[in-house]
């Protein structure tokens, strides 16, 4: 928030909040001052409804957050994106994984073309590669078709495809995937019993092939291949697979060339399930399965970048988002799945979202004024309501709240079931704007006017998913263009990783305080 333009408009919002505030109006009373405001606070796209009339967003400061967006020049950087301008500038990087969801019909900027060729050859690898998995013309050494697939990766090497597996393994019949990340061994050790190494395969996901817990877990499934198959080390090559960029390193571990599949440098971690990293999917879900994903991510992709931003919905949940965190310093983001398949929704939400704005410089090398990304958490459903809903109702600290809910289901218990689970989710939207009084029990008052948005999809299929998920990636972008940061680097996850390499190898030990010292003692680390 550096430029004047910007600066003077951010002051004219604030007005607006303290005129509002000054005259009490609440979130109940904004639908009553403006009767346009279902019109203008919900949006709709391909069985996709968003309506943000229950924030803390009156019409007039919504108008002046458009004017700050405009400031900003989100329409350039938009197309900046597209461009393939490195708009990673800590990095020098290009942010191009909307090109890994052009179909095939379609041609990127002219200067991309090398680029667009390699991502559909790509795929095409991986469509005949999953394709032949699942038909069992590839086998392991035995010959026995594969039957588990375990795809070991960590961050957005793992949450991405994991969270798109959860939310739609019941649709689709396939080897059935197992997602293998944390380095703590106990994982390792509860999925190894469940697994026939005659027939399950690894996929190693990780773009530098030098990431600790992936390459230590893949290390560890290497050796339990090589003490249980029949040929020992020979026969493993037939079991692993390789997701990187780095040819060499995946081939001294002992990957054929023709199982590594990469992606380039321009596909940032958390956005990665759209390359090679969904690897996994493509084979569990089958690739009619991701043309659908990719197609739902499409679509929104186009509504991004060629919808005016008055009424383009990525825009208008950015700036809610925005208003919640700087505006009003609400520090945290309750996403709320109604749909116990979105389990891990939230999961891969906290990393989109933390990792991407989580930062307290701007990319022109100042520090940050305001409050950027939120804390984000949440829990499927009614499971929710009986743990952390106490606090979204009553506690002083006040934490926006986002549900989603699926209008269809797949089951035949919609009346007995998925009404009761719908109806609890519109109700408590309606109690978090309402609250209720009770004069002679306290401490059944409900001080209500606490913000939420609801977002509905017609039914949990792979191209509404695809829709939803390429919503909030480019949320998360036009947040951080806002506040004039960097959403696509992590060098906040950098230190703590270097310190447990020193600490591994005893470096600098004199250095360490007296609770390192002490706490390494005491765990045997050095």
């Amino acid at each position: 928030m550096s430029n004047n333009g910007f600066d003077t408009i951010w002051r004219a919002v604030h007005k607006q909040k303290e005129k509002e505030a000054a005259q009490g109006i609440t979130l109940k009373d904004l639908f009553a001052h403006e009767p346009d405001r279902m019109t203008r606070f919900v949006k709709t796209i391909d069985g996709l409804y968003f309506d943000a009339s229950k924030t803390a967003l009156s019409s007039a400061i919504l108008e002046g957050l458009l004017d700050l967006a405009r400031s900003c020049g989100i329409e350039e950087l938009r197309e900046k994106m597209v461009k393939g301008e490195a708009i990673n500038t800590s990095e020098d990087r290009a942010v191009l994984h909307m090109a890994l969801r052009l179909p095939s019909s379609e041609r990127p900027e002219p200067a991309l073309n090398d680029i667009y060729d390699d991502i559909q050859c790509t795929k095409s690898q991986m469509r005949q590669f999953a394709l032949d998995i699942r038909s069992g013309d590839i086998t392991g050494a035995s010959g026995q078709a594969f039957t588990d697939i375990v795809n070991i990766g960590i961050g957005g090497s793992d949450l991405g495809p994991h969270m798109v597996y959860t939310a739609l393994k019941g649709q689709f019949n396939g080897p059935k995937l197992h997602y293998l990340s944390n380095i703590d061994a106990h994982q390792w050790t509860a999925l190894s019993k469940t697994l026939n190494p005659e027939t399950t395969l690894f996929l190693v996901a990780s773009k530098t092939f030098t990431t600790i817990e992936t390459l230590t877990n893949a290390q560890t499934a290497k050796d339990w291949l090589i003490q249980k198959l029949p040929g020992g080390e020979k026969a493993v090559t037939h079991h692993f697979v390789a997701l990187s960029t780095n040819n060499k390193a995946a081939q001294d571990f002992g990957i054929e060339q023709t199982r590594i599949f990469p992606f380039g440098d321009y596909v940032g971690g958390r956005f990665s399930l759209w390359s090679s990293i969904g690897l996994s999917l493509w084979i569990g879900l089958g690739p009619d399965a991701m043309d659908a994903l990719f197609d739902g991510a499409y679509a929104m992709d186009c509504h991004f970048l060629k919808s005016p931003i008055e009424g383009n919905i990525v825009v208008i949940m950015a700036l809610t988002g925005l208003w919640h965190a700087s505006g009003l310093n609400m520090s945290a983001l309750a996403c709320l799945p109604y749909d116990q398949r979105l389990d891990l929704l939230s999961d891969w939400l906290q990393q989109l979202d933390m990792e991407s704005n989580g930062k307290t410089v701007k990319k022109d090398g100042e520090q940050v004024a305001y409050p950027t990304g939120p804390i984000i958490f949440g829990m499927p459903g009614t499971n929710g309501q009986h743990a952390f809903y106490q606090h979204l109702h009553q506690s002083p600290q006040i934490t926006p709240v986002e549900f989603i809910g699926v209008k269809n289901p797949d089951h035949r218990h919609k009346d007995r079931h998925h009404k009761v689970l719908l109806a609890n989710m519109v109700a408590q939207a309606q109690a978090l704007l309402n609250g209720q009084d009770n004069k002679d029990e306290p401490y059944r008052n409900f001080a209500g006017n606490r913000p939420s948005t609801t977002l509905v999809i017609d039914r949990l299929d792979p191209y509404h998913l695809g829709l939803l998920l390429a919503l909030y990636e480019h949320k998360i972008f036009v947040q951080g263009a806002i506040w004039g940061i960097n959403s696509f680097d992590q060098w906040g996850v950098e230190l703590g990783k270097a310190l447990a390499k020193s600490l591994l190898n005893n470096d600098k030990a004199s250095e360490n305080d007296p609770s390192t010292l002490a706490l390494c003692k005491l765990l045997a680390i050095s």
